[in-house]
């Protein structure tokens, strides 16, 4: 009897930039517009099918890359993202000339190809990710991203989750479980999904524009975890005479007691969004419009990357 894959799940965007910035944009079609990120992309999701075997696939897209609850709790959230250029509609992000045409690009070559992408409504793709994560009952889960954010998701309890981690790359992608995130972070095994949570919260991350906490940094933030167990215990523990906890450490948890409130639901990710898939997320042994296919293939330049899609597909 044959074991089913796991149920693969890409972070859209977050692999479609690291295609775009990996493969020179003088790649092009023959109508001349780049397809860097088109091709390397397509051979990510090849990839990652022929190695990973997956009974279903579900690509994650983010329908609003910065949403409102999360500005209206850290207004600073990505506020560095930001298309500032005078002509770039309020809100837009920061997003290279070269690169925006060629999502769409890529959108049609998976529909054609017969592979599921999925939205929520006001959400991030790390939220799509999440739900999907979680509410998955039958096959094992491995989530691929180059955001370490979506460590959180990991969890042994059956099915179990797992992510790969590609921010250096598909080629030098790592893949965490439970034991992986608390041997890299230091934070506990037993709930080390949640723990990474807490403590990048604690953390801070500059590239989301998330400050943290002053003066705690990964080794201090993980420490506290670990000891505490939560964020919500070790901030309870701040107005505890008794708690074991540093005067040093008690005033800086103290003097971002309303960051820490405000920003750890903009770091934990969704877990119940109202996802949309545009089909069914089952695997198809070949593509669901071959003749569109092949006419994309032509017009972007991408005949290798699509015939090694659909050699992976079948």
């Amino acid at each position: 009897m044959t074991t089913p894959g796991p149920l693969l799940l890409l972070d859209g965007a977050s692999l479609w930039f690291r295609a775009f910035h990996a493969i020179p944009d003088k790649i092009t079609a023959p109508d001349g517009r780049p397809v860097n990120a088109l091709r390397g992309f397509t051979d990510m999701v090849a990839s990652l099918i022929v190695k990973n075997r997956p009974s279903r696939l579900v690509v994650c897209l983010d329908l609003d890359w910065r949403p409102a609850y999360r500005v209206a709790l850290v207004p600073s959230y990505k506020a560095h993202r930001l298309d500032t250029a005078a002509d770039a509609a309020p809100g837009a992000e920061e997003v290279p000339d070269a690169l925006t045409p060629q999502v769409e690009m890529i959108l049609e070559v998976l529909d054609a190809a017969g592979i599921a992408t999925g939205g929520a409504a006001g959400l991030e793709a790390d939220d799509v990710l999440g739900t999907l994560a979680t509410r998955e009952r039958v096959d094992p889960v491995v989530v691929v991203s180059g955001d370490r954010d979506l460590l959180q998701l990991v969890r042994d309890e059956a099915p179990p989750v797992r992510v790969l981690y590609a921010g250096r790359g598909l080629a030098k992608a790592e893949l965490f479980g439970p034991a992986e995130v608390a041997a890299k972070y230091g934070v506990p095994q037993v709930n080390a999904g949640p723990a990474y949570a807490d403590m990048a919260t604690l953390r801070g991350d500059a590239s989301d524009g998330l400050p943290g906490v002053a003066g705690i940094g990964d080794k201090s933030a993980a420490t506290l975890i670990s000891r505490f167990g939560s964020l919500e215990a070790l901030r309870a523990a701040v107005d505890d005479p008794a708690a074991d906890l540093a005067q040093s450490a008690r005033a800086k948890l103290r003097a971002a007691q309303d960051y820490l409130q405000a920003a750890a639901p903009v770091v934990r990710v969704v877990r119940d969004a109202e996802v949309h898939l545009s089909r069914p997320d089952t695997l198809p042994a070949g593509p669901a419009d071959p003749q569109r296919l092949r006419e994309l293939a032509a017009a972007y330049n991408a005949e290798s990357p699509i015939t090694r899609l659909i050699a992976a597909l079948a």
